[in-house]
């Protein structure tokens, strides 16, 4: 498989208007301009947004001029994309908080220096400057009928549910800086397609360009559930290189083939093998650390990743403790369990704690505790979960 096929394939869901058609143009030696947007919604880049950055990184290498676009004024808004509800407005303080770590993510995948760099752009350049006559002029462009269309509006309509006006124009609003960078083609999620195409839209409309879109796969279950971005369990980029390694280990079976596929090197032809084994009834165990030492090598060097696989081996694996095991200083050995886990960050709340409790996940000492009153004993190890240790130390 040539570079550019598997540019074309790889991780790749679709491609507008055919895949035979920017095979075509690539092929031709012609060199375009690339984007995908990322709306700063949260602090982080998580590690569905790897997928995309890859493919940049592709185009990058290919000579091609890539974009990595900051949504800082869309961001504003929020993308109203799956949701059933309407998102609420963000402040332009707490978009630019978290757009700052961006770059910095961004560049454990994406080469912003050297031969050819990616540019880093914020939309609120040109969104911020667009005057009335201006914003008349580019919803002329888009029919209400256009927008309402789309399942998650006609959902909400049947249900008598309120739709904001900042969601009815978000698609057109981040369709504008495909027009305002001139660009040739737009990367990005499966999910975010129908954004992609009001774009691409109005690329024809308001430039007379073709604009080619490419959608990525997403990193699914077989239920169609997002995984590794699930509220309060997302796998960030700036995740530790043990805690995403152990992170990944979690990742359903069904999906290893398809994350080795978008989120690392591996070879298509081992991928395949790999796949083979797996329907066989072979443990899929250690094709899922060949995943997560993958991942965790691109983004925190194979050293870590080495080590991120020998604390997951001998902690969870062997049962070993872990070398870096944290030390919790108790003045008190009486103590009501779920407020000890709470105020020691052990859980994130009381009624979250309990459950941890109910459900046999807190040990000492091997043992699992039910009580919700315990006397705790100077170097008792407590477990909480499968990746928390915690030393006490009576003081």
């Amino acid at each position: 498989m040539d570079k550019i096929d598997e540019l074309l394939t790889r991780g790749v869901d679709k491609i507008y208007p055919t895949k035979e058609e920017l095979e075509k143009t690539l092929k031709s030696g012609r060199k375009l301009r690339v984007y995908q947007g990322f709306d700063p919604s949260s602090a982080d880049l998580h590690i569905g947004h790897m997928i995309g950055l890859r493919k940049l990184r592709e185009w990058q290498g290919l000579g091609h001029e890539v974009i990595f676009l900051i949504g800082d004024f869309t961001g504003r808004i929020g993308d109203p994309t799956g949701r059933e509800e309407t998102r609420p407005v963000l402040s332009k303080e707490t978009v630019e908080k978290n757009a700052k770590t961006y770059r910095e993510q961004a560049g454990m995948v994406l080469d912003f220096a050297g031969e050819n760099p990616a540019k880093i752009k914020f939309n609120s350049q040109w969104l911020e400057k667009l005057k009335i006559p201006e914003i008349i002029n580019l919803f002329s462009n888009v029919t209400y009928q256009q927008i309402i269309k789309r399942g998650m509006f006609k959902k909400r309509l049947e249900k008598d549910e309120d739709i904001s006006f900042n969601e009815v124009t978000y698609p057109i609003i981040q369709g504008y800086d495909s027009v305002a960078m001139d660009v040739d083609v737009e990367v990005g999620g499966r999910d975010q397609l129908f954004n992609m195409m009001i774009g691409r839209d109005l690329m024809h409309k308001m430039k007379r360009k073709n604009k080619f879109v490419m959608t990525t796969q997403l990193l699914e279950d077989s239920q169609g559930n997002k995984i590794g971005k699930t509220e309060g369990n997302a796998i960030t980029l700036s995740m530790p290189s043990h805690d995403m390694f152990s992170a990944i280990m979690n990742f359903p079976d069904g999906t290893i083939t398809k994350c080795l596929e978008c989120l690392t090197d591996v070879s298509q032809e081992k991928i395949k093998v790999i796949e083979k084994a797996i329907s066989s009834g072979k443990n899929p165990l250690e094709f899922k650390k060949l995943l997560a030492f993958e991942v965790v090598k691109q983004l925190h060097r194979e050293e870590n990743a080495k080590k991120a696989q020998m604390h997951f081996e001998n902690t969870f694996q062997k049962g070993n403790l872990p070398q870096d095991i944290v030390t919790v200083k108790v003045t008190d050995p009486n103590v009501e369990l779920a407020e000890f886990l709470v105020a020691n960050n052990l859980a994130p709340s009381k009624s979250e704690a309990k459950r941890l409790v109910r459900s046999g996940a807190v040990e000492i000492d091997g043992k699992t505790i039910s009580e919700s009153e315990i006397e705790l004993q100077d170097n008792q190890v407590m477990r909480i979960g499968k990746k928390q240790f915690v030393r006490i130390v009576l003081s």
